[in-house]
């Protein structure tokens, strides 16, 4: 009887701590009320117009970071971006979260604490989220929020979205309804937004399936879905082809479906009426019906990304790449596209204009590399990573649609579009302009960053310039002196002054100075190689001599012994802002998108950085100057030379004028 009753008491023990074990899991470790932080408003929001800022200077109206999200899932670690309703939906891999698109004031959000956002999507006033546990892809759910108030609608632990954007991390969904598919991804489910139900199943065709993990693979618009399929062909692996298929996310009824020539996952890009897809042979244009009006061929013609593309009244507006064979459509005679039609250079693109009817090109010019494109009000507004090459800012230009003509600004901020964590992105909305660009800041993890942008105050200089004076510019070449130069050991010398242009206004004085040895001389670590009488500047420095710009000799050659004298040397007058703190905006961001960067208290200047492993280059600003000092050697160098410029900065700000 006693072992009855010991064996009793330790199963009831057992079933006890399995008990316990079951609840605190159930209502603790995976309780909501501590893995969920949301916040919800009532306050009312008024949708904006559907116009941009007027051309001209630009300001910050607003700004606001979110920091990259590194999960447990490699390759969505992204932040995107929504302008709608009269609110900004930022979505990345902590949380989804909306601001008043006006001021940047936060209005709801959403997080979960040990779970990742993995996937959103919009349609009509609801935004639905896709969280998976961290370590865990079998245990996913789908939120789903009012848009405005943010109040959760429903959830579902059972649904799985139909081929998410690592770009963007958005899926398809439109008219109410978001688009699912099963584990296989051979099956596609339309949920009802409203109430979380499936509507509709659609069985893919016979050897197709979703693309998982493509950069973007699909996308929606209120009207219609487009989602690319890996299919089977009669060669069996070698034959695989990827295919398109559009849909009527209502019903879930094929509208068409067109087979593309890659095996790799198309790129996606739905505007109002046209669907874009670049599948690495061509970047191809078809209409609601499935018509393809457009298409251009080349392997690069998109490059790494997508090529940027918005519907203006009546025309497709697309940048490409020229290493593309240009446009085969009905009207492709009248164009000009072609790799190398008018000397394009490798860092240049195209830019066109399409009839979406009759498929005639109205207009191609070349232009700037745009990474990102918006449409509102009739203009079209690009951003371009550099307003010039040996200029600090990135550039906006406002594009006429129906003639291709162009108004450019500096934004006031600069960027590195080859950055991780978001791809360029713009909207326009309201009278703003707003821009999401990628930087390095806060490191390791990087950030994106969003900036509402409006029309600035117009200044008496070109607005190309930000209304800055081109008199305002100093001469990069006077900021040292012979004494300046001397203390670094450099008295035989050659300067390259190199000059700029913003638009159509060339700046009077160069902006680039480079000093080098008279002739060359033999590098002082003892390698026994010559240096280069015209070394290469870095990236972010300087470029190419200007031809029109002649070399300005300095003082005498003579031999600087063994010691070591200074190499490589330049001094860049990167920008010149309209005030004090447009150009310490200016500086911030370049710091910001720099991998490493220190701040220097000694330099001298209202601001100092160091740029990069090395002490070798200095970005400091002076009042409304923004200037980059680069030296090879010694270490130490720039710095040096950077108080000097400092300093003649200082004097001529102080410098009755």
């Amino acid at each position: 009887m006693g072992r009855v009753r010991v064996t009793l008491g330790l199963l009831s023990g057992a079933v006890a701590v399995a008990l316990c074990v079951v609840l605190v899991d159930t209502y603790v470790l995976r309780a909501e009320w501590w893995q969920v932080r949301h916040t919800v408003t009532g306050e009312p929001v008024a949708p904006q117009s559907g116009v941009g800022p007027p051309p001209g200077p630009l300001a910050v109206s607003w700004e606001h970071s979110t920091r990259t999200h590194r999960g447990s899932v490699a390759g969505y670690d992204g932040v995107a971006y929504q302008v709608a309703q009269g609110q900004v939906v930022t979505a990345s891999g902590h949380g989804i979260e909306a601001r008043d698109a006006r001021t940047g004031g936060a209005r709801w959000s959403y997080r979960r604490a040990g779970w990742s956002l993995l996937g959103w999507t919009s349609t009509g006033s609801r935004v639905v989220a896709y969280f998976e546990r961290d370590g865990d892809r079998g245990e996913r759910t789908l939120v789903a929020f009012d848009a405005l108030s943010g109040g959760q609608l429903w959830r579902r632990a059972d649904e799985r979205p139909a081929a998410v954007s690592r770009t963007t991390l958005r899926w398809p969904a439109g008219s109410d309804v978001l688009l699912t598919a099963d584990e296989g991804r051979r099956t596609l489910f339309g949920v009802s937004a409203v109430t979380g139900n499936r509507v509709w199943r659609l069985a893919l065709p016979r050897g197709c399936r979703l693309f998982e993990g493509g950069a973007h693979p699909s996308d929606g618009r209120e009207g219609l879905a487009a989602v690319g399929l890996r299919c089977a062909g009669p060669g069996g692996g070698k034959g695989r082809r990827s295919r398109l298929l559009a849909l009527d996310p209502t019903k879930g009824l094929v509208r068409w479906e067109r087979g593309l020539d890659s095996r790799e996952s198309p790129e996606v890009s739905m505007l109002d009426g046209v669907t874009l897809v670049s599948d690495g042979t061509a970047l191809r244009a078809f209409d609601d019906g499935g018509r393809q009006f457009a298409v251009w061929k080349g392997d690069g013609v998109c490059g790494d990304l997508m090529c940027p593309g918005v519907l203006a009244p009546g025309r497709l507006v697309v940048v490409y790449h020229p290493d593309g064979t240009g446009t085969e459509g009905a009207g492709a005679g009248t164009g000009t596209g072609g790799a190398g039609a008018g000397g394009v250079a490798a860092e240049e693109a195209r830019m066109e204009a399409v009839d979406v009817r009759s498929g005639r090109v109205g207009w191609s010019r070349d232009v700037p590399a745009y990474t990102a494109l918006a449409q509102a009000g009739g203009q079209v507004f690009a951003l371009r990573p550099r307003l010039s090459e040996r200029l600090l800012p990135a550039g906006v230009d406002i594009v006429e649609p129906g003639d291709g003509s162009t108004t450019t600004a500096p934004a006031p901020f600069s960027m590195d579009p080859d950055l991780p964590g978001v791809r360029p992105w713009l909207a326009a909305a309201g009278g703003l302009l707003y821009a999401a660009l990628p930087q390095a800041a806060p490191r390791p993890d990087g950030a994106a960053r969003l900036v509402a942008l409006r029309g600035g105050l117009a200044g008496t200089g070109p607005p190309e310039l930000g209304g800055v004076p081109a008199k305002d510019w100093p001469d990069a070449c006077s900021l040292l002196r012979k004494p300046d130069l001397a203390a670094a050991r450099l008295t035989g010398y050659v300067t390259g002054p190199r000059r700029a242009s913003a638009g159509s206004v060339r700046l009077p004085h160069p902006v680039s100075c480079t000093y080098t040895p008279r002739g060359g001389r033999r590098d002082p670590a003892g390698s026994g190689a010559r240096v280069s009488p015209s070394p290469k500047p870095s990236a972010t420095g300087s470029a190419t001599p200007d031809p029109s710009a002649g070399p300005r000799e300095g003082g005498p050659e003579r031999d600087d012994g063994p010691e070591a004298a200074v190499t490589g040397l330049t001094v860049s007058v990167r920008w010149v802002a309209d005030t004090d703190a447009a150009a310490s905006r200016m500086l911030e961001s370049l710091q910001a998108a720099q991998a490493q960067a220190r701040r220097r208290r000694d330099i001298g200047g209202d601001e100092a950085y160091e740029i990069g492993p090395t002490a070798g280059m200095i970005a400091l600003r002076v009042g409304r100057c923004v200037v980059m000092v680069e030296a090879n050697r010694p270490p130490g160098a720039a710095a040096r030379l950077a108080r000097s410029v400092a300093y003649r900065l200082r004097h001529l700000s102080e410098a009755p004028s």
